[in-house]
């Protein structure tokens, strides 16, 4: 059944669903049509309001996008907007990506014998723009407010790769290009399209021959097993990323990067000593001279091994040292001036698991509260996510009524 039938059955008009939501009549309409998908903020109402869960919700919204699909595919099909369809725009990389990928192997000389030269000043450009979407994804409060953007910018790109056949300059350009777009997804709780937008990277990155790019294309889908709690996956990626890495740039941070995500799974793995040993690895970027990241796909310079380390302590039920750690990320200069409002959310979630398993309700509420407030203000998926974590335990606090109040807040957030 897809969303629109859905909808009758529960006998709602599309004007009716739009105001219980808060949108646009026509807003509704598109997410029937397929022609986009709704913000997380929308859907755990949305799923009750369907008397669905959030999974269920989620299959229902690919059926139309499906269609789209299917539609594109045939000679005879038509289907509004799919120019912009992510699932079209990573298809046809998949598709560039194979025949690209022959030429790689070619010699130097044959290949631009076959190659169309893309003139150095086309090149320039692709990676200004890039340069440019990071910048902006970084200071932007509202994640998704560049999907669009990103998007066309992955079609141009497109067009120069159909049109060069060039191979490593390009390649290397949508390799960065695609881990933003996974970003853009991982923030906006599509974990999936994130996996797929990491995959298509790190094939672009290998095939370009782009080490520490590579290296960080798995790293980024190393996290979301992490995220997810599927801690030996996430390990196992990690060690290829960490291979790739020391073949990289040893003045970048690439491998420092590598190691402060492999103490996370190996804290979630419950192994001490490994994630120890992982994170000191990781201590060791403040030993680089020099600017060791680039702002945009690798932007690891140490900064945050204060939140990392105490969300490792956390995992491992070291209370006090992650307390200590996360205490003083919050009053680092990184956090302090707003540069991201999600690891700040995320160190206050953290801080707020502490508060459950001490059973201690001030800080629980104190730090889950503000956490909240965050991820209501920005849409982070992420922080909302980890609030979740929290939900699982409340009813043991009893009829605490402020408990309860966070309890319902946290529920709302949009969290896939």
């Amino acid at each position: 059944m897809g969303l629109a039938k859905r909808r009758k059955a529960m006998g709602y008009s599309q004007e009716r669903l739009a105001h219980a939501l808060g949108v646009d009549r026509t807003t509704v309409g598109r997410w029937e049509r397929g022609e986009t998908t709704p913000e997380g903020v929308h859907r755990p109402k949305m799923a009750m309001l369907l008397h669905l869960d959030l999974a269920e919700l989620d299959v229902m919204l690919t059926l139309p996008r499906t269609a789209c699909l299917e539609s594109v595919a045939s000679p005879s099909g038509d289907c509004h907007g799919s120019g912009h369809n992510n699932d079209v725009i990573r298809r046809e990389f998949l598709r560039l990506m194979a025949t690209t990928g022959a030429l790689t192997a070619l010699a130097h000389d044959e290949a631009e014998a076959i190659a169309d030269a893309v003139e150095r000043g086309s090149i320039d450009d692709f990676h200004q723009m890039n340069d440019h979407l990071w910048r902006v994804y970084l200071l932007a409060r509202s994640k998704g407010s560049i999907t669009l953007i990103v998007r066309e910018q992955l079609g141009v790109l497109n067009d120069a790769l159909r049109k060069s056949h060039q191979t490593s300059a390009l390649c290397e350009v949508a390799g960065d290009l695609l881990q933003l777009s996974g970003e853009l997804a991982f923030d906006a709780n599509r974990y999936t399209d994130a996996a797929a937008d990491y995959t298509l990277a790190t094939s672009a990155s290998g095939n370009a021959h782009a080490f520490d790019l590579w290296a960080c294309a798995l790293v980024r889908h190393a996290y979301l097993d992490v995220f997810e709690g599927r801690f030996a996956q996430a390990a196992e990626t990690l060690e290829v990323a960490w291979r790739i890495a020391i073949r990289g740039d040893s003045a970048r941070s690439t491998r420092h990067w590598v190691a402060s995500v492999q103490a996370a799974a190996y804290a979630g793995l419950g192994t001490v000593g490994s994630c120890e040993r992982a994170l000191d690895e990781a201590q060791q970027v403040a030993d680089l001279n020099g600017p060791v990241d680039n702002g945009g796909w690798l932007r690891f310079d140490g900064s945050r091994l204060d939140e990392e380390r105490g969300a490792c302590y956390v995992r491992l039920g070291r209370l006090d040292p992650a307390e200590t750690a996360l205490k003083r990320a919050l009053v680092s200069d990184a956090l302090t001036k707003g540069q991201s409002i999600r690891r700040r959310g995320a160190a206050l979630a953290d801080l707020a698991v502490i508060g459950m398993k001490r059973r201690d309700v001030e800080q629980l509420l104190t730090y889950g509260g503000e956490a909240l407030r965050l991820a209501q203000q920005s849409g982070s998926g992420y922080i909302a996510r980890k609030l979740q974590a929290l939900r699982a335990d409340f009813g043991s606090w009893g009829r605490d009524r402020r408990v309860a109040e966070l309890d319902a807040e946290i529920g709302v957030l949009g969290v896939m």
